[in-house]
């Protein structure tokens, strides 16, 4: 019964450290969350450009 109890605790205890490891930021996330939003903000701005485009030529 030992011998069973042993490798299902080691593999309980990794399981758990890949876990809460996977759970953290790492750099590459947030890396592409800062492309992301300057995407996002790049869009928007030129919907506002296109938007002051076509008042000024109806102008």
């Amino acid at each position: 019964m030992r011998s069973f109890i042993t490798p299902v605790a080691i593999v309980l205890a990794l399981s758990l450290t890949m876990l809460f490891t996977a759970c953290e930021k790492g750099p590459a996330e947030k890396a592409g969350a800062q492309i992301d939003q300057a995407l996002e903000n790049t869009k928007d701005a030129a919907k506002d450009l296109k938007k002051d485009v076509e008042e000024s030529m109806k102008n």
